[in-house]
């Protein structure tokens, strides 16, 4: 299916699957199975030297889980993608096409607590490193780069915060510099924003969030533009030069889908971060559904983001929905229908007030997680930030007086009032 041809909703329900030609089921299958039975051994060679598309074993390819990656290419406007264990895995196998021993990317300071832990120490012990600045400032950005930088990172509504990615920009940047823009798009989802619209090469998610909307599955989702010349310079090895494994393959040679080839036949069959294929599977009937999520919970989220505004016992709201945002314009260009359903809120308490907050709310659910349903809460600066010293905390937007709100599908006359004991507690 095109998403030329077909509109949002159809695509999430319909992209990436027809019916089972064996048995007719409607639904998508799940294929609980390790391996394929070739049909000869010519057959079984000609999909080993990737001469032919087909299914080899489950840490590489599935049914289910393809059916996942093309339904998210689809609506992402993507040529092609691949899922695999968890959106940390997803950015890891964004990056590892393109990295090597002493490479380095250029990433936003305000991303998610985890990701810039990843970034900061993890991938150290691959021999990457990762520059941190304030994707604001673009003059900032342009300078950080270097000859070693392979990418640009960022994220398109920024978790915790909700500020809102001027992509455009970045996407120029980095292709003055010759290197791919990356996004992270688990808070807006495309059916706020496709960033490769925007310029950006790959795109990853976390599809624990909305993309599955309820809390059952860890997933993630890399996509590619297919629209990157991976061959224009010596920056990428990967993907330019013969791949020795692969017979002196060069992949760049393969297209549009380079990318998601090397990423399967190379990545997954040596990182080994695949995802299940029932936990595909509830992810795809996620998606199903996710335009009529998003509508409600950005609808939800504005409304409550406005009340609180209002509320004296409230320092901030960081909402790039509300008219005194900072980040309203760029929120109207970059996520036209709406600024998503994530973002903090200070307390003039702080870091006390945060914690009694959290302890008093009743409807909303004290987790490490965003994206489901139910309206979450936790305090960044004592959980998913605690790693982070105070000033990447401030820079991040999780200051200790910093309380983020993920905001669910329930009636919002409850959650506003959940809202309202909680701060009387916090406030008392």
């Amino acid at each position: 299916m095109s998403e030329q041809t077909y509109g949002f909703d159809t695509l999430a329900v319909h992209a990436g699957a027809e019916p089972d030609p064996a048995t007719g089921a409607r639904q998508v299958p799940i294929y609980q199975t390790t391996a394929y039975v070739f049909r000869d051994a010519d057959h079984a060679a000609r999909l080993f030297n990737l001469e032919e598309l087909g299914f080899i074993y489950s840490r590489l390819t599935n049914p289910t889980v393809a059916a996942l990656a093309n339904r998210v290419a689809a609506l992402e406007g993507a040529a092609g993608g691949i899922a695999c264990s968890s959106g940390h895995a997803a950015q890891i196998m964004a990056l590892f096409p393109l990295m090597g021993p002493g490479c380095n990317i250029v990433a936003s300071s305000r991303l998610y607590g985890g990701t810039i832990t990843q970034f900061s120490h993890t991938i150290r012990r691959f021999g990457w490193s990762a520059t941190f600045v304030d994707t604001d400032d673009l003059d900032a950005v342009e300078a950080a780069i270097d000859d070693n930088t392979r990418a640009i990172f960022c994220e398109t509504i920024a978790n915790p915060g909700g500020y809102v990615s001027d992509l455009d920009a970045l996407a120029r940047i980095a292709e003055r510099a010759g290197v791919p823009l990356i996004v992270d798009n688990t808070t807006a989802t495309p059916w706020l924003c496709r960033p490769i619209d925007h310029g950006a090469t790959l795109v990853v998610h976390s599809a624990t969030k909305y993309l599955t909307g309820n809390g059952t599955v860890t997933g993630g989702i890399v996509v590619d533009s297919g629209r990157f010349d991976w061959a224009a310079s010596d920056k990428f090895p990967s993907l330019s030069q013969p791949e020795p494994a692969y017979h002196g393959l060069t992949f760049a040679t393969l297209g549009e889908m380079a990318f998601t080839f090397h990423a399967t036949a190379v990545g997954l069959r040596d990182l080994g971060m695949t995802m299940n294929p029932q936990g595909a599977h509830y992810t795809l009937m996620g998606i199903e559904t996710l335009g009529l999520r998003m509508e409600r919970h950005v609808a939800n989220a504005r409304a409550v983001a406005e009340w609180l505004e209002k509320d004296p016992r409230v320092e901030q709201v960081t909402y790039a929905g509300l008219d005194s945002s900072p980040y309203f314009e760029r929120s109207k260009a970059i996520t036209p229908k709406g600024a998503g359903a994530l973002f903090t809120l200070g307390l003039k308490g702080g870091y006390d007030a945060c914690v009694k907050l959290v302890d008093s709310l009743k409807l909303f659910s004290h987790v490490a997680n965003l994206g489901d349903t139910r309206s979450l809460v936790i305090h960044p600066a004592s959980t998913t930030h605690r790693q982070l010293d105070a000033e990447q905390q401030a820079k991040a937007g999780a200051a200790p007086n910093v309380v983020r709100l993920s905001i669910g599908i329930e009636s919002v006359d409850d959650i506003i009032a959940d809202l309202d004991q909680g701060l009387a507690a916090a406030t008392a």
